[in-house]
Parts: C-alpha cells; structure tokens; sequence
C-alpha cells in the first residue's frame, strides 16, 4: 500500500469545500529521482485528484469546444510574429528606413513574447485561467489596433512590442485549461490541437501577408489580427469558463493578496524551476525546435526567391504552405501517437505512469527526422540542387516532424508538476521564445556570413544534441528532484 493510500485509509475521502461540488485536491508532496521509489509519484496523480471527478466537470463536447477556441486564440500571436516577413520591404519604405530595421521589430517581437511569459504564467495559477485568458485576448486586440494605425517607425515598434507581449498569455493559458480539463493520458491528443494552432501560425502568417501586401497595403496585415483577435475576444468572453482546479487567491486573505501576488510575478520565482535539470533540459529540447523553426521560417525571402526566381511576396509565400500542411497533418498524428506510447508504457508497468513516458514517442522525430530534414534543405538550397520539389518536400518533412514532437514536450509540462502547469509551460514558453528571437535576429547575418548549409547544419546538430539531453530525462540519467514544489 503507498503512502497516499495509507494517508486516505487513515483520514477518509477527502472532504467537500463550501459551495463547491467537487472534493479538494489532496496535496502530497512526492520525492522521487531514479533511485527512490516510484510509487509516491505523479503515477498516481489521478487518484490523489479526487478520483478523477476533477476532470469529469465537463462534457466530452464541451472540452473539444474549449481546445477548439483555445486552439484558434493560439494561433494569434505566433501568425503576427511571421505574418510581416513577405512585407519588409513595403513596411521599410512605407516608414522611409531599412528591411533590416523592421527585423529588429520581429526580434523585439519575439523576445517580448518570451519574456513575458513570467507574468502570465504566475498569473495563472494565483487568480485562474479566465482572468489571463480574457486580459491577454483583449489587450493582444488593442495592440494590434495601435499597429495597424501607428503613424510613425516609433508607435509602429512599441505597438509591436507590446502585442507580443499580450499574446504570450493565449499560448501560456492552453495548456493549462488542458491540464485541467483532461486526465493525463488524455491530454496529448488535445495538445496536439492546440499546438497545431502555435505552429501553424508561423507558417501561415507569410502566406496571409504575401497574398495582403501582392494586393494591398501592408497595413490590411494588421487589420486582419485585428479582426481575428477581436473574434477570439469575443468566444473568450462567452463561451470559455474558469477552469482551474483551485486558485491560490482563495487561500490567501485579501489584504494579503496584493503582496502575494507581486511575490509570485517576481521572475526569479519563475527561473528557480530551471534548476531542476529535467524541467531545464526539456525546455532546452523544445528551444532547440523553436530556434530551429523561426531560423527555417525567417530566411525563405532571402534564400529561396534569388535562387529559385521568385519574384512576387505571394509567390514566396507560397512556400511557407508546405510546412504548413506538415504541421497540419501532424496535428492528427502527434498527440495521439504520444497518448498511445504512454498507454503502453503504463500497460508494461502493470498501471504506474511516468510523465517522461510520453516524450518516448518523440525523441525518433526529435533525434533524427528534424536534423535530416534540415540538412536536405539547407545543402540542397547551398549547391541549387532539386528544385522546387524537394525543397518543398523536405519543409513539408520537417514539419510534421516538428508536430510529432511538440505536442509531447508540451504536455510533460502539465504532468510533471501538475500543480504548477502553468508556471512550468511559462518557463517553458520563456525560453523557447528567447532563442526563437535569438535565432530570428542571427539567421539572417549567419547565411549571409558562412552560407544555408553550414547554418542549417549547426541548427541540426542543436537539435540533435538537444534530444540528446532529453533522452537523459526519459532514461533517469540525470539528477533531479521529482516532485510537487508549492514554494520554490
């Protein structure tokens, strides 16, 4: 008998909070590394959940509704940070500088995004999900109202700036309203959807603004997030609920509120979790994918239209179709194929889960498909070899690896800590987001300094290494401390 049996055996079922139809959860704090015993694990979190009622408040056609919204809300923000990229030009001369200058602003873009996850993500966990939700939807809305008026290069960039660091909230909240809407190995097929939305903004937002700025202004980019950001305003404020579980301002006194939740939103609380090197090197593993996109997604203009002779935004934009289309078709795959390996690993264990089970199913796609995909691309674009077929096969290649992966890596930040999911995927989204900058900002001097093809292969073999570590984690090779931290 484990100790939470023992614990509930001794005490009875827990008991009901006032107005509250669900039981509270138990708080167990489980340590547990490699050497310790795995009983008092996260592989009996549902159990410690109150028997899972927790995850039955919903309908199963309610929750797909929920993922579906939360699903579009996501893709906002990652379509503005690509939606710009076959517009350069007309932007530049629109504000009489340089495509150079205007990169900056999708570096800004990015960066803000990856910095402002500490806030959302504390957020979240102190006051619920709706509160971030519907604060994140609407201000992303106002912002790129500000943008798509802004009068000069200055309002242009700080309305920029600020919509990413709006947005970030959309992608912070998602997989936390999935972790508290599905039981763990439910929870990577929903994340696949919802990661679909993350991924496939980046692809079509070259496509959208190419087709916008062939026809007309460039400006018209921005009244279309505009128009889709208010729509999402308008699902978030009438059909998403509260779904946390439980907030912490509940627990806290209200004079004590305001203290508290300055102390939650100081980042360094945020970067503390970095130091449990399984939280760290997953969020290193998923950085190296989000480097990777943004470094394949950023350069197409400049690479691909001189030596492929495309001449026209909506022409190159073309291109960022087909890794769309991968992304898409993983969308059915990924999180269902990480849903299944996690089954199977919990059938072999005779029903004991772990949460790095599910990244199994990734780490072959992660190790290999991706690296592959982007030497193919990157020395095929280096020697003017295949043409458009394989170029267009391989990023489709790519793609569909990237959604094999990610829905995985995503939804082992709900699991392992569960208590604190949303600080975890902050975290998470904090890094990614930084290297995604740092890779939007270098790729383009990089290939103009040693090539596409030493670049891609650098960006391969961080990947590669990047699995590498992750392995470590599946495998319990690394040190680390396994448990619910309630204040670290």
């Amino acid at each position: 008998m484990t100790h939470d049996e023992k614990e509930l055996e001794a005490n009875g079922p827990p008991e009901k909070s006032p107005g509250s139809l669900f039981p509270e959860l138990v708080p167990v704090e489980s340590h547990v590394n490699a050497a310790e015993d795995e009983e008092s694990s996260s592989g009996h979190e549902e159990q410690q959940a109150g028997d899972e009622v927790i995850y039955d408040r919903f309908s199963r056609r309610k929750k797909r509704a929920f993922v579906a919204i939360l699903s579009f809300c996501a893709i906002l923000s990652p379509i503005s940070s690509t939606g710009s990229l076959t517009a350069v030009p007309d932007i530049a001369a629109a504000f009489h500088t340089t495509g150079s200058v205007i990169n900056i602003s999708n570096g800004l873009y990015t960066a803000a995004m990856g910095l402002s996850a500490f806030l959302w993500g504390s957020l979240s966990t102190l006051a619920g999900r709706r509160l971030v939700l519907l604060s994140s939807v609407i201000s992303f809305f106002a912002f790129s109202l500000g943008t798509a008026l802004s009068p000069n290069l200055a309002a242009f960039f700080a309305f920029r700036t600020l919509s990413g660091f709006g947005g970030t909230g959309l992608l912070v909240t998602g997989p936390g309203c999935i972790g508290d809407l599905y039981k763990p190995t439910e929870r990577g097929t929903a994340m696949g959807w919802f990661s679909s939305g993350v991924l496939v903004g980046p692809a079509l937002g070259p496509l959208l603004g190419g087709a916008i700025v062939t026809y007309v202004s460039w400006r018209d980019i921005y009244w279309l997030q505009v128009a889709m950001s208010g729509l999402a305003s308008i699902l978030a404020i009438f059909l998403i609920p509260e779904t946390i579980h439980r907030k912490r301002w509940d627990s806290i006194p209200k004079e004590d509120r305001m203290r508290e939740t300055l102390r939650t939103m100081n980042p360094l609380k945020l970067l503390s979790l970095f130091r449990y090197s399984n939280i760290a090197l997953v969020s290193i593993a998923s950085s190296s994918l989000v480097w990777n996109m943004y470094s394949f997604l950023v350069p197409i203009v400049y690479v691909i239209n001189p030596r492929l002779g495309l001449t026209t935004p909506l022409q190159s934009g073309l291109f960022y179709l087909a890794p769309g289309c991968g992304y898409l078709l993983g969308t059915f795959f990924g999180g269902r194929w990480a849903d299944r390996v996690v089954k199977e690993w919990v059938r072999k264990r005779n029903g004991y889960r772990k949460p790095e089970d599910r990244m199994r199913s990734a780490a072959p796609w992660m190790g290999i498909g991706i690296p592959v995909c982007m030497l193919i691309y990157g020395w095929c674009l280096e020697y003017d070899k295949g043409g458009i077929p394989v170029i267009a096969i391989v990023m489709f290649a790519q793609g569909f690896c990237q959604l094999m992966v990610f829905p995985s890596v995503n939804t082992y930040c709900l699991d392992v800590m569960p208590s604190r999911a949303a600080e975890v995927t902050a975290a998470n989204y904090l890094m990614r987001y930084i290297f995604g900058a740092a890779g939007s900002a270098v790729v383009l001097p990089a290939v103009e300094k040693i090539g596409i093809g030493a670049f891609t292969t650098i960006s391969a073999g961080f990947v590669a290494l990047a699995c590498g570590g992750m392995l470590l984690v599946i495998h319990d090779k690394v040190p680390y401390v396994y448990k619910e931290i309630e204040n670290a």
